[in-house]
């Protein structure tokens, strides 16, 4: 209560570091040296002003637009065959034309190079056709998209024609980062202007927030609020540990439930928009699934930990290390992996070339071998086909699926088969409720081995078509007249 009865100027640091009221001054002494908590007065008085002068320079309002065509409401009588038997062509003369609006979105993004590079949220730039940026000391600037990558969330915009070297914000190394570390939130919420907000981190590997494939998030309390997408979350050092990216909360406003990906994410596509502007990541051949409690009674293990291998890709990295069906994988690089969404994290924020540890138990053993990282093969050629005619398959482009394929269509664990890569809207396909990433099977008792054979038993005529295919790693089957 001491800490209530302070003045007012002291009230919001205060209240942020209160929890530690509750430790003893024992406590207080096996704390390491380099994370404590107040322990003076002149301690409490400190401020994160020095910070925020670091930080929020490199900190910009991204500004991006694009213009659709929005077809205005329109009579049936338009559409009617009685009467366009009347007016014929000339109907058209007297139907609603279609007119420009532009839509425009708010977000934040961070600069992390001297040349004007910035990150911000792929759903910040999505469809835009004009993107520009304003610095904290009211400088603007149109910038260019140099890289989206949807699957991470992730943009990479470049200023066009700015002079002179831009203030950045150094990356921290992310997986450093635990629970209770202050942090602050820079951003544009609301369009208001550029904004600090503080908090402690809430979790480190958050997973099922649904933002995007890479399921491994950082959480903070710190006040997150729509346009604060792209911004900056930093520790007290005045460096990236995160880019905020999305909240949980059901009236549009912060609830203290933040999620940012983590630094070492954004530094792998930030490092690719040098290399080409493509996002590759590594491949090693293999498919993993969470180990239950009934996985890990019957490995013997005291409680679930490590993600068990299923399948290996043939002449896989994974394979030539020795890697086997039933291993269990413990760590990747020296951390552990719960998960198949932290397994998937620790190999996509490798990059491609050299080693790196995988810790496996094998019967009761655990061992340390050195997986290659490398970039996914194209191992049979995709022959990518269109399927016309009058079919249930009418409608889909597929393609015969490779690591590279499944890769590119964020298929984890199929390494082979004809693969819907795309659907037309309103074809046969789309009626019949094919999905991409379906791998067909088989026609009418045919197996399909390539596009070739798909493309095949499209093309012919039957009464009832009998069709196996695989969705999510289960056979199912359909009739169809």
């Amino acid at each position: 209560m001491d800490c209530f009865r302070k003045s007012a100027a002291r009230l919001l640091i205060c209240t942020a570091l209160g929890a530690a009221g509750v430790l003893s001054a024992s406590s207080l002494g096996v704390m390491a040296a380099e994370k404590t908590v107040p322990a003076s007065k002149a301690e409490i008085s400190l401020s994160f002003s020095p910070v925020v002068k670091q930080v929020a320079p490199a900190v910009v309002n991204v500004y991006a637009s694009r213009t659709v065509q929005e077809r205005r409401r329109t009579s049936p009588f338009f559409d009617d065959p009685f009467f366009r038997r009347f007016f014929g062509d000339q109907a058209d003369r007297f139907a609603p034309r279609s007119r420009s609006r532009v839509q425009s979105s708010l977000g934040s993004g961070v600069i992390v190079s001297t040349d004007g590079t910035i990150i911000t949220n792929h759903h910040v730039i999505a469809g835009a056709d004009e993107v520009r940026v304003a610095l904290s000391d009211r400088r603007e600037f149109d910038a260019d998209i140099i890289l989206k990558d949807e699957r991470t969330d992730l943009a990479v915009l470049k200023v066009r024609d700015g002079e002179g070297a831009f203030p950045v914000v150094p990356f921290a190394n992310s997986d450093e980062l635990e629970v209770g570390d202050l942090v602050l939130a820079i951003g544009n919420p609301f369009g208001v202007g550029q904004t600090v907000t503080q908090g402690i981190v809430s979790a480190v590997a958050r997973n099922q927030v649904g933002v995007s494939d890479y399921q491994f998030f950082i959480q903070t309390d710190a006040a997150i609020n729509p346009g604060n997408s792209g911004g900056a979350l930093v520790d007290l050092q005045g460096r990236l540990v995160g880019v905020n990216t999305a909240i949980f909360s059901r009236s549009g406003g912060s609830n203290g439930i933040g999620f940012a990906i983590p630094a070492n994410m954004v530094e792998v596509v930030a490092s690719a928009a040098d290399e080409g502007g493509i996002v590759r990541r590594p491949w090693v051949g293999t498919s993993v699934q969470t180990v239950g409690s009934d996985i890990a009674a019957s490995l013997g293990l005291e409680r679930p930990s490590g993600v068990l291998v299923t399948r290996i890709q043939k002449d896989s990295p994974a394979g030539r290390a020795g890697i086997k069906v039933g291993d269990l994988i413990v760590s990747v690089g020296g951390t552990r992996v719960d998960d198949p969404d932290a397994y998937g994290y620790r190999l996509a924020t490798k990059k491609i070339g050299g080693t790196t540890e995988f810790e496996i138990l094998r019967n009761g053993k655990t061992s340390v071998v050195d997986v290659s990282l490398e970039r996914a093969p194209e191992s049979v050629d995709r022959d990518s086909r269109e399927i016309k005619g009058n079919s249930p398959f009418t409608g889909v482009k597929v393609m015969n699926l490779s690591p590279a394929v499944a890769e590119e269509l964020r298929m984890y664990n199929e390494f082979s088969g004809v693969v819907i890569a795309d659907i037309q809207a309103r074809s046969n396909a789309a009626y019949v409720g094919f999905k991409p990433g379906d791998i067909v099977v088989e026609v009418n008792g045919a197996e399909i081995g390539n596009t070739k054979d798909l493309s095949k038993a499209a093309s012919k005529r039957y009464r009832v078509w009998n069709i196996t295919f695989k969705r999510d790693g289960q056979l199912r089957q359909v009739s169809l007249r």
